[in-house]
This record gives C-alpha cells, structure tokens and sequence, in this order.
C-alpha cells in the first residue's frame, strides 16, 4: 500500500480551499492554515483541509495568500518545510525575485469565481483551466517537474512563462478586463439612480462583460500595485482604442467602425480552445545536458511560444552527464518548437504518436 501524500495550504480561501478539496479528493493528506482563524475553522467544517497548522515534512505547501502577503509566506513555507513550495497569486515577478530557493516553482492558476472565501471552493475548480508556472534560473528541474505533475493532476493545463512575461500576458488578459468591467459597472450604476430603467435593461452582454466585477475587491489594490507598470502600458493602449473609436463614431466614420468590429470579431472567432486528440500530437525528444534549469528553459521556451505541452518527461540515462526530454505538444505546433530548439542549440527529434 503506497504512503498518503501530504500537503500544506497556506491560505484557505476560495483558491486555496480549491486546491485542498481536490487534493483530498486524490486521497492527500491537507494540512491548512490561515491568518484569520474563521476561516482556517470554515474551511476545516467543510472539508478542504484535514487538519490545522503546518505539517514540516509535507511534499508540497500551496501558499494562497493575496500577492501583498505572498513573499513572506513562501518564506515561511520554505523554512518551514522540507518539500516543495508553489503559490498562486495573479502577479509573479516580485515573488520570483525574492526567492532563490531550487524547490519554490512560482505559479499562477487562471481559475476563479465570483464568490469569495473557502464557501465557494470547488474540486473541481482547476479542470479545464490553465495554470502558468514561472520557474526561475534558480529553480530545480526536479522540483518543476513534480509541481507540474501534481497541477496538472488537478485537471489544469499547464503553461510555462517567464515571470515578467507572464506578468505582461496577465494584465492584458486578466487585470485590466476586470478595471474595465469594474468601471463600466460604475458608470451604469451612477447613470441608473437617475434612469432607473437602465439595470433592468441590463442584460445579455453587458452581463456577460461585467460578470467578473463580482470579484471580490479586497485583492485588487495589491494586484495593481504589485503589476502597476504593466498594468499601466495596457490601460493607456486602451485608452488610445477607445479615443480611436469615439473619433469614429463622432465622425460617422462607418468605414473604420465596421472594420475595427470586423478585426475584433475575427480574433474572437479565432481564440484557441483547449482539448486535442492523441491522433494529432507528437513526442519531442529533446537531449539535455545533466544540469539544473534544462527542463525550465525548455518548458519556458515552448510556453513562450505559445506551444501547449500536453505530457513531460526526463529519462535520465544510466551513465553520463545527459539524459532526453520527453515532450508531448500538438503536431501542428512541433516545428515551430522544433525550430526554436535548434536556434537554441538543442538537437531535437519529432515522433508522431499516431
């Protein structure tokens, strides 16, 4: 009979609540805490931990803090612990900077609700989602590896990006849609004690486009402040789109209005959807020299490529200072990794798995 797997969260609100009652639904062991004791009870009452503190030989600890809190906690955890430390928070380059620890592996799951605390935690919350992670020149292949293993077990697609990157890639497609949404939610709401009518008319899209302002407001503060320059950078271009298309529609321009809704509806039509079949995926074998960051650096590459890797793998080989990276990523997209490789000094092989 093999061990019980166990595992610390340190912060058991709605992301880390998640990550404990899939966990124990994978038969670890979850051992939570949290600096308001309500809800390391709550989340104890529901069964997202099964215990409370901070078990020292866990093989992993999820800190889940707000991102202001997420640099002393992953301290904590990594002189608390002797297994590995992955976080969630939405913004990753301070954290990434602050430890150079080989068995922290930053991360960020794109999931949410918009219900807050550990009462709107799922086990099912991550499947289907993608989580980045953003390991660092510090941090170990073996310890990626296993974090990559364990998220994806949990059901989340896993993408690796540098941490500034991902932190450029967030703000344009988390942080400032959720300002935006926030706003124009303001704006309806002030426009509507003088038009009462106006939320009652508020259905279908602007629905659908203000959703996420139901986001709890309490993480937002340290979201901008921790990615502020590049939350800035994607504010201003959507300013300059917004004045552009005032202009157009002040000046009756039809022709430029149709064809920025025409440009827009295209990307939209065309944002790519998760899921693939076996029969069109390819196995990249990439030799790699025996030393700390391989893994990493590939992985990155292909995220940085926008190449999906649906598996991976290390064989290490029984003598020598190398071994072969085993990645599996859509038929479609293996040249482009391929050739990127190569650029890199990589000599890489492709098998189809069909």
């Amino acid at each position: 009979m093999s061990a019980i797997r166990r595992a610390n969260i340190i912060g058991t609100g709605l992301i880390g609540g998640s990550v404990g009652l899939a966990l124990r639904e994978r038969s670890w062991h979850v051992t939570g805490s949290d600096h308001r004791e309500t809800a390391t009870a709550e989340a104890l009452e529901l069964g997202a931990i099964d215990a409370v503190g901070v078990d020292p030989e866990a093989e992993i600890t999820f800190v889940a803090t707000p991102v202001g809190e997420a640099g002393d906690a992953v301290t904590l955890a990594l002189e608390a612990t002797t297994g590995l430390v992955t976080d969630v928070g939405s913004v990753k380059s301070r954290v990434a900077r602050l430890h150079d620890d080989p068995r922290f592996v930053p991360g960020h799951p794109m999931a949410g609700s918009e219900q807050a605390g550990v009462g709107g935690a799922s086990d099912t919350m991550f499947f289907g989602a993608v989580w980045v992670l953003t390991p660092t020149e510090t941090t170990s292949d073996d310890a990626f590896a296993r974090v990559r293993a364990i998220v994806s077990d949990l059901g989340a697609e896993v993408v690796s990006l540098t941490p500034e990157h991902h932190d450029e890639l967030v703000a344009m497609v988390s942080h400032v849609p959720h300002l935006t949404a926030a706003a124009l939610m303001r704006l309806a709401s002030e426009r509507a004690i003088e038009q009462r009518a106006m939320l009652r008319l508020a259905a279908g899209g602007f629905r659908d486009m203000t959703r996420i302002a139901a986001g709890h407001p309490g993480i937002w503060p340290d979201i901008c402040a921790e990615n502020r320059t590049a939350i800035v950078s994607v504010l201003d271009d959507l300013i300059a789109s917004l004045t552009d298309v005032r202009r157009q529609v002040d000046g009756r321009d039809g022709a430029a209005l149709a064809k920025g809704l025409a440009d827009a509806r295209e990307a939209r039509v065309h944002l790519p959807t998760r899921g693939v079949r076996p029969e069109v995926l390819t196995e990249v074998r990439v030799p790699i020299p025996d030393k700390q960051g391989e893994l990493a650096r590939v992985a990155t590459l292909a995220g940085e490529l926008d190449v999906n890797v649906y598996d991976i793998e290390i064989a290490h080989t029984s003598e020598g200072d190398r071994g072969v990276l085993i990645l599996v990523v859509e038929t479609e997209y293996a040249e482009r990794l391929l050739g990127a490789l190569v650029a890199t000094g990589y000599r890489p092989r492709l098998r189809p798995l069909s």
